[in-house]
């Protein structure tokens, strides 16, 4: 098989334009030519601790020019990096970084706590953990050879999304995922010279880490900020002249209200607002056209590496609820019972492209199962119109959107199902002015138990990441089913008000 190989893409733009802003994080501004050096030296000291081509590293840490300049750094050594969710627990971590075969976790002192609770209640014996600081304090390997060229082919990351059976798998995306996902984006969005994207979600999440790779491809600044703030988004956007900024639409009403609150519009020089996470709201979309905000609507995931369907501005209330049409290396179909659908019949969205993953670490059963013929089964329910533009209508079936955060309802079904009070469980997505739907947990109580909201919430802290922790509980005499004896989880809501059931 002959592969493609292509310079290191730091090593090559610190080349090609040397002086150009690379990061911009508050007033530190760090040249291409800077991080470059950054990232060699970090690679460097890494091989002095251990870390070769192909070990799986782990990687904890807020979003900041530490996480850049590891991710850059493990380019140079040819590691995979395994992202981790800051916002999982001990317990969830400590699961991915065991499925994940880890040799070495590098994490950020403000992560020591859940460390600690890691390398305490889990055997993990063949692990090096060390912090940016104890990295430092390792000299710079002169002897080993950096990896100054990229075969596309080669794994560059695992991500782990969560499976409807609850149990998360570790999507790899290649170094050709990536490039093409930048491509597809620049043929869409276009490139200016003057681009500055802004990060504000997770590094850890595809479509921060998307950002990054963008930004050495295209020779154009990423700003950073450590967290989502609608106010400095907001700053960053008028002072900073950020041109592109990607969003969630929790996110987006939250800058838009600042805007209204503080009486303020953004200058010319903003072209992208890049929304994901769910079709926006038409009041939100409203609004946005009133403040002369351009609005790219998207579809993707994890496994395509991050965008994949977007929706430009012009349709944004002609095609209100689209999420656009495939990029330009991508291709889409809606198949029904293994037949493509006309338009406006609602099927299985598959999709095809070079930015679409080769398959989950170490599940080559999950892989299989998701592609046929090199079409990749999403698991989502949409429809085209007449014009191929895509409406999604359910996020991957039972999915949980909540503040752009994927919930599988399986995963806190499991966990609810281990409470010795607790005979069925059955979790679904319920509206939210704020989050878009939050978690809301059914469950049949075992004769003669008796429990709380409280000790509910209590016992699945630890065992789930804080936004995973249903909002409400509610005790119910059945659970709806079908006749395969399947939880039927859209008819959950209908419960609220039926005879029996309470509010815990």
């Amino acid at each position: 098989m002959t592969h493609t190989i292509v310079p290191n893409w730091l090593r090559k733009r610190a080349d090609l334009t040397p002086e150009r802003p690379a990061v911009i994080l508050h007033d530190n501004i760090v040249t291409f030519a800077e991080l470059d050096k950054r990232a060699q030296s970090v690679a460097r000291r890494l091989i002095r601790m251990g870390v070769h081509k192909g070990d799986h590293v782990a990687l904890l840490f807020p979003n900041g020019l530490e996480i850049i300049e590891l991710i850059h750094g493990l380019e140079y050594i040819g590691a995979v990096m395994v992202l981790l969710n800051t916002r999982l627990s001990a317990h969830e971590l400590a699961w991915q970084i065991e499925d994940a075969n880890v040799a070495h976790v590098l994490y950020d002192l403000s992560f020591l706590e859940k460390v600690q609770e890691i390398r305490q209640n889990h055997r993990l014996p063949h692990l090096a953990w060390r912090t940016v600081s104890e990295m430092m304090e390792h000299p710079e390997t002169a002897t080993e050879e950096l990896q100054m060229e990229f075969d596309l082919d080669q794994t560059h990351t695992i991500i782990y999304t969560s499976g409807t059976t609850g149990y998360p798998k570790g999507v790899q995306l290649c170094y050709g995922n990536h490039w093409w996902s930048a491509i597809g984006s620049a043929l869409n969005l276009g490139l200016h010279l003057d681009d500055r994207w802004l990060a504000c979600v997770p590094m850890f999440h595809v479509s921060g880490l998307s950002i990054l790779m963008r930004s050495v491809m295209y020779g154009i600044a990423m700003v950073v900020l450590e967290s989502f703030d609608p106010k400095q988004v907001n700053d960053a956007i008028i002072r900073q002249h950020v041109t592109i900024v990607s969003v969630v639409s929790a996110m987006l009403k939250q800058m838009v209200d600042e805007l209204e609150d503080s009486h303020r519009r953004y200058p010319e020089t903003f072209r992208c607002m890049l929304l994901g996470g769910g079709p926006a709201p038409l009041p939100i979309l409203e609004a946005c056209k009133a403040f002369d905000i351009p609005i790219y609507q998207t579809y993707g995931m994890t496994e395509t590496a991050s965008q994949i369907v977007t929706l430009s501005p012009e349709y944004m209330l002609q095609k209100l609820g689209s999420a656009g049409k495939p990029l330009f290396q991508a291709q889409l179909q809606i198949v029904q019972d293994g037949e493509v659908q006309k338009p406006m019949q609602a099927g299985e969205i598959l999709v095809k492209g070079p930015n679409v993953t080769k398959g989950y670490w170490n599940r080559a059963d999950a892989t299989a199962h998701v592609f046929t013929q090199g079409w990749l089964h999403t698991g989502d329910i949409g429809y085209l119109d007449e014009d191929g533009f895509l409406y999604v209508l359910d996020r991957r079936s039972d999915l949980i959107v909540s503040g752009g955060e994927n919930i599988y309802p399986a995963e806190l079904e499991a966990v609810l199902l281990s409470h010795p009070a607790i005979l069925e469980a059955g979790v679904t997505g319920m509206e939210d002015p704020v989050w878009g739907k939050i978690p809301a947990a059914f469950v049949k109580i075992r004769p003669g138990q008796i429990i709380d909201e409280k000790e509910l919430k209590t016992f699945c802290f630890g065992k789930l990441a804080s936004y995973k922790i249903p909002k409400c509980f509610y005790s119910v005499v059945q659970l709806p089913r079908n006749a395969s004896n399947k939880l039927l989880r859209r008819e959950l809501l209908g419960l609220v008000d039926a005879t029996g059931t309470r509010k815990i």
